[in-house]
């Protein structure tokens, strides 16, 4: 059996939020069992660059910030791919957040 590994973990669940939604770094932490962890799950989508299978651009902090945004390849990168998603994004911050929040405890078994 192969031994578990967080960062993987953290991209298997990133990998399933839908188009056009979003979810935090708490969430995911949450969703894995390890609540306190959301600065670990932010380690991990600053190492998934060069993975295009994940969605690195759909997580954000617990408040809609794009707390990630300058670690993509421009300024503008994140809110850009957000918004090819229909999602509005003003100041960095993801209007009408609640609307778009995908939480993984909810959706997924």
């Amino acid at each position: 059996m192969e031994p578990k590994n967080f960062f993987n973990d953290v991209y298997e669940v990133v990998r399933q939020i839908p188009e056009g939604r979003v979810t935090s770094y708490g969430a995911i932490a949450a969703f894995l069992g390890s609540k306190l962890s959301a600065r670990m799950v932010g380690w991990a989508m600053n190492a998934c660059h060069g993975m295009p299978d994940v969605p690195a651009h759909r997580v954000v902090n617990r408040n809609g910030i794009l707390s990630g945004k300058h670690f993509f390849g421009s300024p503008t990168a994140m809110e850009d791919l957000l918004s090819a998603e229909g999602i509005v994004v003003k100041e960095d911050k993801i209007i009408d957040f609640k609307k778009h929040f995908w939480n993984p405890s909810d959706e997924l078994l």
